[in-house]
């Protein structure tokens, strides 16, 4: 068993390598990519006539707004809501921080300020909005009627149900007085440009931290289907509200977005495709198979083991040396003890169904830093993972069963860790196949 290093050929280029030390360099270049200091600058619009309005929400709002101040020409103001531990340095623009991924009392009063922050400008002013990933929980105003637990207690009976993030995320907005386009109504006349950086499957602007300067597609009857579809245990408040459908997000065509701008500035195939150039520099053939795959952890976990067996054994859909990229963001359905994480899940998936198969390695992490509500980006496969956890005394079938994924990895030293990365483009998977 190769654990050390291995030799890889692409066009008559041969190249060594240490498989734990390119994986880890090519989940960094992935990262980089999206790194908010690069992506911002080319997508800053004109100056207005009248004032700027700089307003932002999500994990990488604080880098973003310092990316602004370095390249803005003239006079700004205003108010970003980031994660705690997500901060950035700034001058002009004042930085927030809430909870994530359950909101808090902060979420709420971030919410506000940044409405407040947009409230009576003029159609000479300009809002500048940064958003990104995590900025559904940062930005937490409940609906009236509604309290924060209210809230709270919907939001993690969604991080618990199995949904995708765009169901959840239909269901958050018809709880809340800023998301799905409300705080694109309270900037109304002013001109609006909101820079993105896209953490969901798609890149759908709606579903980018529940849309705030979006038109809202979905309905309070589309909501109320996913409280049935997932049999989420609710407040009662909640369940009426939903089934009242009193006051509806604003719909496409409303006259609130007819200067509105949104602007993707970085994406999961951006990532991908930098992670593909750092491959093909170490001679390693990169396959991409997408930028928004979907489903429960464990079980895109299986599939992704069945490609990299058809690479070993058939040369399909690529021959070896290779490895297999691919983005997006999967669920887990928390039914055991343990503390899910969908990276460290689809790994432990992938080992378990790879079964101390040659010549395979896997990193998985998420692009922010956290797996979940684990201070871990993700962890590292090896052909040798389930041999060592056995030694170990760990039964990796029962922890998968357990949703104990992050104990395990961590019991191998096998845990990927880089702390906050201060931007979001979702997850990178990556599977070596020598």
């Amino acid at each position: 068993m190769r654990e050390a290093s291995g030799g890889a050929r692409e066009g008559g280029v041969v190249t060594e390598l240490e498989p734990k030390g390119f994986l880890r360099g090519l989940f960094e270049q992935a990262v980089r990519a999206a790194d908010p200091l690069f992506a911002v600058p080319p997508f800053l619009p004109e100056p207005p006539v009248g004032r700027t309005v700089v307003v932002g929400l999500g994990k990488a709002a604080a880098v973003m707004a310092q990316a602004v101040e370095r390249h803005w020409p003239g006079p700004l103001e205003g108010v970003v809501v980031t994660r705690d531990g997500h901060e950035a340095p700034t001058e002009r623009i004042e930085v927030l921080s809430a909870s994530h991924p359950v909101p808090d009392e902060r979420s709420e009063a971030g919410a506000k300020r940044l409405l407040a922050a947009v409230e009576g400008l003029g159609p000479d002013d300009l809002v500048l909005c940064l958003v990104s990933g995590g900025g559904s929980a940062l930005c937490a105003l409940p609906a009236p009627g509604l309290t924060l637990a209210d809230k709270i207690a919907a939001n993690r009976a969604l991080l618990h149900s199995g949904a995708s993030i765009d169901e959840m995320n239909c269901v958050r907005k018809h709880l809340s007085g800023f998301k799905g386009g409300r705080l694109a109504r309270a900037a109304a006349p002013a001109r609006v440009v909101s820079l993105l950086i896209s953490d969901v499957p798609g890149d759908d602007p709606a579903v980018i931290a529940s849309g705030p300067t979006v038109p809202d597609p979905t309905s309070f009857a589309d909501a109320l289907a996913l409280v049935r579809r997932y049999r989420l245990d609710l407040p009662d408040a909640v369940r009426r509200h939903l089934e009242a459908g009193a006051e509806e997000t604003p719909k496409p065509g409303d006259p609130v977005f007819q200067r509105v701008e949104n602007r993707l500035i970085a994406a999961p195939q951006r990532s991908l495709e930098r992670a593909a150039g750092f491959a093909r520099a170490q001679g390693i053939r990169p396959v991409l198979l997408g930028d928004a795959l979907e489903g429960e952890s464990r079980e895109v976990g299986r599939v992704m083991a069945g490609i990299a067996r058809s690479v070993r054994r058939h040369g399909e859909p690529s021959p070896a040396p290779c490895v297999l990229l691919s983005g997006g963001e999967t669920t887990v359905t928390v039914r055991g003890q343990g503390r899910g994480g969908r990276n460290v899940e689809f790994l432990l998936g992938l080992a378990v169904a790879l079964a101390d198969e040659r010549d395979v390695w896997a990193i998985a992490g998420d692009t922010d830093g956290i797996d979940g509500a684990e201070e871990v980006a993700g962890a590292l496969v090896t052909p040798d993972t389930l041999a060592r956890a056995r030694a170990a005394g760990l039964d990796a079938h029962r922890m998968l069963d357990d949703n104990d994924a992050h104990r395990f990895f961590a019991a191998l030293g096998d845990q990927v860790v880089t702390g906050p990365t201060l931007t979001n483009v979702n997850d990178v998977r990556a599977i070596l196949v020598l």
